[in-house]
């Protein structure tokens, strides 16, 4: 098949200013908790828990009567504290922002959005691409999903907040920059200097193919993508098409009602969608909320490595309720959901911390797994090249076959 070129870009602002939360960050944007400032005091604990704080108290009073260099920045002092802390819990998507760092995290996108051109995941050790937008600087450099940031304008960025490392990338229309990577499990290490550009953020292309085949691509679940892929799939319905291609290829996820809701129109009423599970061991289940536009079509679902997040939870949810099949490669396999959470409202910086993970309507965590597919397809750099697309033709194979 030929490389479509139909682009229906987003164009309200509020979505240019999530770009940097939603597709920098990698994990699920649900349904939030409205936690305010934090300020700890040693009353709030339970009493059984008070003396183990003797020790940090005298380690406290040590540093600050003895160290060398007085007087000691006390709030470096506690600003370390709490970075200790959450490198402790073993779990590199929790960590710390102080409060520049987190400033600058929530520092909106203003006017367009400007930079190569990739959605990254910034919840682990290193900012990782999961893939590069379509037609983009990063995809004509070269940029794989995997690739991990190691260097920036050759300024060595291992170990620092991939929140921070991701602003470094990001910069004005027409201004290079260096980034170097490792690749293929860390067994390579590459540079490439890209020319940032204005970039169009997709949401939905849709197509009639042959044999009554409609195909409609989703790039993201963002605030109006619902609104956008219902009236898409609409008019591909409308135009005569009996089965459907559903193209989640490089799609990182974004919003978890979105994607909830565009589940929706493909499955019947009171349909398991999502599990969330939590640290107590309780759970949540999430089920259709809206009229199914497409519940009988066959359907197939394209996935790859760039398939991420919420994403993930609508292929799961189809391929566990028997609804799709899934063509490509293995997905990213993000199963966990991070939440920001400012201390004193922001003033003392910021933890970011592990909250729940989610699962299959079948009880699958994917977390470092990914959703394998029914029928496994690669796509090459050679199958791009030369404008095929081998996962798509499967995927109209199987459906042509259907009856």
């Amino acid at each position: 098949m030929e490389k479509r070129n139909t682009r229906i870009v987003f164009t309200i602002s509020l979505l240019l200013a999530l770009i940097l939360l939603v597709f920098s960050s990698g994990f699920i944007i649900g349904r939030f908790s409205n936690i305010g400032g934090v300020n700890f005091v040693f009353s709030r604990f339970d009493k059984e828990d008070r003396p183990l704080f003797n020790p940090y108290i005298q380690a406290w009073e040590i540093v600050n009567d003895r160290y060398i260099d007085q007087p000691v920045d006390k709030q470096n002092l506690v600003q370390g504290s709490i970075k200790g802390m959450m490198e402790s819990l073993g779990d590199p998507y929790s960590s710390y922002l102080d409060p520049e760092q987190f400033r600058d995290q929530n520092a909106p996108l203003e006017g367009e959005y400007t930079g190569i051109g990739a959605w990254v995941d910034t919840s682990g050790e290193f900012l990782v691409f999961i893939s590069p937008m379509p037609d983009s600087p990063a995809e004509e450099a070269g940029i794989e999903p995997g690739d991990k940031v190691i260097a920036i304008d050759g300024e060595d960025v291992a170990g620092l907040d991939p929140s921070l490392v991701l602003n470094k990338v990001l910069g004005p229309a027409d201004t290079d920059v260096t980034i170097t990577i490792l690749r293929n499990d860390d067994r390579e290490t590459l540079t490439f200097t890209i020319t940032r550009a204005v970039i169009p953020i997709p949401s939905v292309e849709s197509e009639i193919l042959e044999d009554g085949i409609g195909y409609i691509r989703l790039y993201t679940f963002g605030v109006n993508s619902y609104t956008e892929f219902s009236e898409s799939l609409t008019a591909l319905i409308d135009d005569g098409a009996e089965k459907i291609i559903f193209d989640l290829r490089n799609n990182t996820g974004g919003i978890v009602d979105s994607a909830i809701d565009i589940s929706s129109l493909f499955l019947p009423e009171d349909s398991l969608i999502l599990i969330e599970e939590w640290g107590d061991g309780t759970t949540d289940k999430y089920i259709t909320d809206k009229s199914a536009l497409a519940p009988d079509q066959p359907l197939v679902i394209l996935v790859n490595q760039g398939t991420a997040s919420a994403s993930e939870i609508t292929a799961g949810a189809m391929q566990d309720l028997g609804r799709a099949k899934l063509v490509g490669t293995t997905t990213f396999g993000k199963g966990l959901i991070q939440n920001w959470l400012p201390l004193s409202g922001g003033e003392d910086g910021a933890i970011r911390v592990t909250i729940a993970r989610w699962l299959t309507p079948d009880g699958r965590q994917i977390q470092d797994l990914g959703l394998e597919p029914d029928e496994i397809v690669d796509y090459t750099q050679e199958d791009f090249d030369g404008g095929m697309d081998p996962q798509l033709d499967k995927a109209v194979e199987m459906l042509r076959d259907f009856e």
